[in-house]
């Protein structure tokens, strides 16, 4: 009788089932997730090679003589030519383009961001008939190219009433706040509208004149959203070429594209292309400085409107 039990409990008994475990969507997921990080880090050392190789190649390259260069492009240098940055910045005249560079780009960030983040805040929080027209006008102003400005731009600083603009500072810088400003209300207006409307009234309740509720409360509360379009204005216009070359023909008042331009063409230095990569490299150095120093702010004042 035990075996007969035995034997049916051993029939009735369920047998293991195999269990064949198939993905989830978690993993399928995290795959493709893992699919994408690959893809897009791969993307950005290819990307980081593109731009980090050419700006090390300048970089040894301005303490390489003009023999080591065009023999041996890709090598290190033996010896350092420290006199390449000493011509660059004397004989060539870099240190006056340096200077009139700062003078001009000085200016015109500081108009930029006062002018467009003043108009970003009325148009950002004040409804009134023509509000959304002159910020299309601006956002309009975005899609022009600087080449279909260049020539109305010349004859405007040509025959501007009183005495003429070209070749001047204030010309300059005029001209580069005109052509930064659309940028900057179009960001500085959506910056704007994500900070809290209580605030402001808060600050007009207590006494607080628009003016002074601007200056000393609205604006500090957009300094990462300043921060960043200043940083980008100051790239820009640093780096300008065509409105420089066409409206600032006076040699003395040169700024810094225009000088390495003129190097380059006329095969200054008698043929001393260390000092040419040296004259690049003080283009290059603000510009480098500025972004790593301001590299965290430019991040959080581009993401501060989604966090808000």
């Amino acid at each position: 009788m035990t075996t007969d039990i035995d034997t049916v409990e051993k029939h009735d008994s369920p047998s293991p089932k195999k269990t064949s475990e198939k993905p989830g969507p978690k993993d399928a997921r995290s795959r493709e997730g893992g699919v994408l990080n690959v893809f897009s880090h791969g993307f950005l050392v290819l990307w980081a090679l593109m731009v980090g190789v050419p700006l090390l190649w300048v970089l040894w390259s301005s303490f390489k003589n003009s023999n080591g260069i065009l023999t041996d492009p890709w090598g290190l240098p033996t010896v350092f030519h420290w006199e390449n940055w000493a011509n660059a910045w004397n004989k060539a005249n870099m240190g006056q383009y340096f200077i009139n560079t700062a003078i001009v780009v000085g200016g015109s960030v500081i108009g930029t961001m006062v002018l467009g983040s003043m108009a970003a805040y009325v148009l950002a929080r004040f409804q009134f008939p023509g509000n959304r027209l002159i910020y299309y006008l601006f956002v309009a102003g975005m899609s022009f190219p600087v080449f279909m400005l260049v020539i109305p731009l010349f004859f405007v600083l040509r025959d501007f009433p009183g005495t003429s603009l070209l070749a001047t500072y204030q010309g300059l810088i005029l001209v580069y706040i005109a052509y930064s400003l659309p940028f900057t209300v179009f960001f500085m207006t959506a910056f704007f509208r994500t900070l809290p409307h209580s605030i402001a009234e808060a600050a007009m309740i207590d006494g607080a004149s628009h003016t002074r509720t601007f200056f000393q409360v609205m604006l500090p509360m957009a300094k990462p959203g300043l921060i960043s379009i200043g940083i980008f204005n100051f790239l820009g216009q640093w780096n300008q070429y065509l409105l420089p070359m066409v409206l600032n023909q006076q040699e003395d008042k040169y700024v810094l594209t225009q000088g390495l331009a003129m190097i380059a063409l006329q095969q200054g230095y008698e043929n001393d292309w260390g000092a040419l990569m040296a004259g690049m490299m003080i283009a290059m150095l603000p510009v480098l400085i500025v972004y790593f120093i301001f590299q965290r702010q430019v991040q959080s004042g581009l993401t501060a409107g989604a966090l808000k």
